[in-house]
């Protein structure tokens, strides 16, 4: 027996026998609406073969996608030409340079390259919880999402008819201490950089108000909160949140290891709003590599009533050290979230 064991290296084996779905397909066709092909942010295109990534990704199931980019003016030209012939398969979002809003030309900026993005067949944009969590103003205060110089960009976006897919925070426990009572202790211990609490930065309460002002402020934008809506932890407030504002659609991306520790809840939470939410993995492609069974592993969570499974097995207690329950989705349902609503959101801004 040993009596010095470290949490890192503790991993029980279940004794539990429950039943084992594997699932290579998924019960109905889907659509990814939220994955990376390439780099995220500014920077270079990477070594990406975007043929196989498709192929990949038709064999997984996926009809279509869309690849959410920071990029904006000549490094967003050059991206988009690497997707020549997948432009109907793979719709990919730009950005714009948030870090020019002080400057006294910014509207007329922001108005001229979102015009431009829309003539190039861009129809929405990527933000980041850089906004928020990383950019800081002259003052040096960390500029919050609802902060009123941004408003150009959401009114653009609405007369352009552009969707804005915007990241806003990461799970709680990234906004409180790293200490004994931190669920995702390992994950911040690994990646400090994840951590947003103390140094200046704006409390999880704070940024959800902010999130909660842009959406409210700006009706006539379509907003899509990926993440669940940036507070998987409590579906209750996301309600709220999409009762309250016509114009905000949720995401599941990179979420099942929280929704799945609360499967009644977050079934009901999906059924109630199944005209609101899309399917999301937040899958990144900066190779030619490409693991189906990670879609599989999403799709045995939706369709399924399996109990007690990792939510992604390749990362290990990266995630929270729980397990997860399949929700069971009703098929009427798996329908909508898995292409529907994506395509009518795409739809509505001229996409093919």
């Amino acid at each position: 027996m040993k009596d010095n064991l470290l949490l890192r290296d503790y991993n029980p084996t279940s004794m539990l026998t429950t039943r084992q779905t594997p699932i290579g397909a998924p019960k109905f066709p889907v659509f990814d609406g939220h994955i990376h092909v390439g780099q995220l942010q500014m920077g270079g295109h990477g070594a990406v073969d975007v043929g196989a990534v498709v192929e990949g990704l038709k064999s997984a199931g996926i009809f279509g996608a869309i690849s959410l980019k920071m990029f904006w003016g000549d490094a967003l030209k050059e991206h988009l030409g690497y997707f020549k012939g997948y432009e109907d398969f793979i719709h990919t979002f730009g950005s714009v340079d948030v870090t020019r809003l002080e400057e006294p030309g910014f509207a007329q900026y922001a108005d001229n390259w979102i015009r431009e993005m829309k003539s190039m067949g861009v129809h929405g944009m990527k933000f980041w919880k850089n906004i928020g969590c990383g950019i800081k103003d002259s003052t040096g205060k960390f500029i919050l999402p609802d902060d009123d110089r941004l408003r150009p960009i959401w009114e653009a976006a609405a007369k352009y008819k552009m969707l804005v897919l915007f990241h806003i925070a990461d799970p709680k426990s990234f906004f409180t201490p790293v200490d004994a009572q931190n669920e995702f202790y390992e994950s911040l211990v690994e990646h400090p950089d994840w951590v947003f609490y103390g140094n200046g930065h704006h409390s999880f309460d704070r940024l959800m108000q902010a999130q909660d002002n842009l959406i409210g402020s700006n009706p006539d934008t379509t907003f899509v909160i990926p993440h669940v809506g940036s507070n998987a932890e409590d579906l209750g407030w996301v309600g709220a949140q999409l009762d309250k504002h016509p114009n905000m659609y949720i995401d599941t991306s990179a979420r099942n290891n929280l929704l799945g520790r609360q499967p009644y809840t977050a079934r009901d939470f999906m059924i109630k709003y199944q005209d609101r939410i899309l399917f999301g993995t937040d899958a990144g492609f900066e190779g030619a590599d490409f693991d189906i069974g990670f879609y599989g592993q999403h799709y045995r969570f939706f369709e399924t009533y399996d109990e007690y499974f990792r939510a992604i097995k390749e990362w290990g207690w990266g995630q929270g050290r729980w397990y997860i329950y399949g929700l069971g989705l009703p098929d009427e349902v798996l329908e909508k979230f898995y292409s529907k609503n994506v395509l009518k959101l795409l739809k509505s801004v001229g996409a093919r």
